[in-house]
């Protein structure tokens, strides 16, 4: 009997596992693939993510895996830019871009150093229940295709939007919007620069970073009107919308496309009840956005803390179990509210909106108000340090207590 079954290896469901672990719990924790490998998502660590990598002691061997630190950014929304620079607090920068095959991994490995018992190329089939009740585990091992029961006081669902877990509990869903925009993705040699670069355009929107090995990821999104346009001729699309950013552009044509395009174009957006009896759900199996704001893996990182700290109390009787995931759930969508509605509103292609886009508007050529902007942003200080009613107030030069 373990006190807790993981399904699921990667962000969410790694880092779950691993602070489980470290607070004195028998953690399982299963996934059907191999580490190291790939998957065709997105990997741009910023906002609270890299703080969590940096309290878990991990963030070091992130930066050693020769991926850079990113800790400027160019932020081109409508041609209206913004350039942050030494955007970087107590040595935590802004970003970081690891490959998925090597995040994941270092979370794995941190995992195993935890405690926690990992066993890969494991499929779960199903899940044992004792009335409503989510009692453990039916799975295979793919080598000796050995049929597998395990049993957990708690089973954790991390296995992505279309959870197994959720869809065997029927976890109710709300706060849902379909699919918003579609994108295509790989990694060029030779783009140059350092930082994060945004540019935004009425037809599209780019997003670049530096990655592992010297090589720039590039993101392409569309609104998902164009799904089949784009779809007929991916590089035709690319040469097309690159006309909009001419320094991406040339860049662009000087570099080198060293993979395969990757392309993502089934998105919704909602929460889902993560909690119930024997269970929980963490990561975009509880929680799925648009990737516009690159969103995913530093909030699965926030709500491993989350869940971790509730299944914990739960299982030591500080507090009863369903008391504390229902605070869990209470916390994850609180602290992802804001960013979620901002960030479906900018996948619909919607102009900024207002209040921000005058404030860009009031900031453009100054570097240290910019600085702090995106300091504030990124929730590398607090909000209101930047977004407060004294400071709008000289930046715009009016009243500015409705939109503070």
């Amino acid at each position: 009997m373990y006190d807790a079954i993981v399904v699921g290896a990667r962000c969410g469901g790694a880092a779950t596992a691993m602070l489980l672990a470290r607070r004195g719990h028998r953690v399982l924790l299963v996934d059907r693939a191999r580490f190291p490998s790939d998957i065709p998502q997105g990997h741009f660590v910023h906002g609270h993510g890299p703080r969590c990598l940096a309290r878990w002691g991990l963030l070091e061997r992130v930066i050693g895996s020769n991926c850079p630190a990113v800790d400027s950014i160019v932020s081109d929304y409508d041609e209206v830019a913004l350039t942050g620079a030494e955007l970087a607090i107590d040595g935590v920068a802004l970003g970081y871009g690891p490959r998925r095959r090597v995040l994941d991994s270092i979370l794995l490995e941190a995992a195993a150093e935890s405690g926690v018992e990992v066993r890969e190329r494991f499929s779960v089939d199903g899940y044992l229940t004792e009335g409503e009740c989510i009692t453990g585990i039916r799975g295979r091992d793919a080598a000796t295709g050995v049929a597998v029961i395990e049993r957990a006081r708690v089973t954790i669902g991390a296995d992505g939007r279309n959870s197994l877990l959720a869809r065997t509990v029927r976890a109710p869903v709300y706060d849902s919007t379909p699919t918003l925009g579609l994108y295509y993705f790989s990694y060029w040699s030779g783009l140059g620069g350092e930082g994060l670069e945004i540019y935004r355009r009425p037809r599209q929107s780019f997003f670049a970073f530096p990655t592992n090995d010297g090589l720039h990821a590039i993101f392409i999104y569309w609104p998902i009107a164009r799904l089949a346009e784009v779809r007929a001729d991916v590089d035709g699309a690319l040469r097309d919308a690159l006309t909009d950013v001419p320094v991406l552009e040339s860049r662009v044509l000087a570099g080198r496309r060293e993979e395969r395009w990757y392309g993502a174009a089934d998105l919704p957006n909602f929460y889902r009840k993560p909690h119930g009896r024997g269970w929980a759900l963490v990561g975009d199996a509880g929680f799925h956005k648009d990737p516009y704001l690159a969103l995913g893996v530093s909030d699965a990182f926030r709500d491993a803390e989350f869940l971790a700290g509730a299944v914990s109390d739960g299982l030591s009787g500080e507090t009863p179990l369903h008391d504390s995931l229902a605070h869990y759930e209470t916390r994850r969508n609180e602290a992802s509210r804001s960013d979620y509605v901002l960030n479906t509103h900018l996948a619909s292609n919607k102009p900024l909106p207002e209040e921000l886009a005058r404030v860009r508007a009031a900031i453009r050529g100054n570097a240290s108000a910019t600085r702090s902007y995106f300091l504030a942003i990124q929730g590398m200080v607090p909000r209101e340090t930047f977004f407060n009613e004294r400071n709008l107030q000289a930046l715009l030069g009016e009243d500015v207590r409705k939109s503070a």
